[in-house]
């Protein structure tokens, strides 16, 4: 049952923020502009730039500020450049021509120096949410995105988490995401009626942290 389509991420992330219970899974979001750009750089270090309706990874920018100046990442290139503005006219002339959101940069977990996230898949069967798939995604060497159309490699969760955090419990890891899942079907449905298959796409920081990066209402 595919069930009602939802392509703004930025919707489905103010729909998440509004409960208190999810809101702290949720990495600092805001629209894409210069200032935001900037101030979000100065917070964190490193931000992600996305496209508010896309998937696949197409699109999806990794942006930082680090002691050589201003830089981002796009596909396998890195530019660095001395100062915002430059960086700023560089980035613009690569983003697609959609509009954008900045979201916080999160240190996944890594194996061998490639990160990991992980994708829980849920479809609506009759009255119930049924758990289809829960699967690590390991990054192609080099690239920071994990999808498994830019060339990430799959993994089952539990391999995934037990060998990017070898020291946390992996099956309470699991638990806590199933937990989390749970909540934001209840608080989706209830903003989106008529959805009926979910992938949300969580990441666990190298400190055991989970985060949602994003929910796909039409998760491949």
């Amino acid at each position: 049952m595919a069930g009602r389509q939802l392509a703004s991420k930025w919707l489905k992330t103010e729909a998440l923020l509004s409960d208190s219970r999810v809101a702290g899974y949720i990495p600092r979001t805001k629209g894409y502009n210069a200032a935001g750009l900037s101030a979000m750089l100065k917070a964190y270090g490193n931000v992600v730039i996305k496209p508010i309706v896309g998937g696949g990874g197409h699109g999806v920018i990794k942006v930082f500020r680090d002691r050589r100046g201003y830089g981002f990442t796009y596909n396998h290139s890195t530019r660095v450049y001395g100062d915002f503005g430059s960086m700023k006219l560089a980035l613009d002339r690569v983003k697609l021509r959609r509009r954008y959101m900045i979201q916080q940069g999160i240190s996944l977990a890594r194996i061998a120096g490639r990160p990991i996230d992980y994708r829980v898949k849920v479809v609506k069967n009759g009255d119930h949410w049924e758990f289809r798939s829960m699967v690590g995604r390991l990054a192609r060497p080099g690239l920071f995105v994990t999808n498994l159309c830019k060339g990430g490699t799959m993994m089952s969760c539990r391999h995934g988490l037990r060998l990017s955090l070898p020291r946390i419990s992996t099956s309470a890891k699991k638990a806590e995401m199933r937990r989390l899942t749970h909540v934001c079907i209840e608080l989706l449905e209830r903003h989106f009626p008529g959805i009926g298959e979910l992938g949300f796409d969580y990441a666990v920081d190298h400190r055991g942290k989970i985060w949602i990066l994003e929910v796909n209402t039409r998760p491949k």
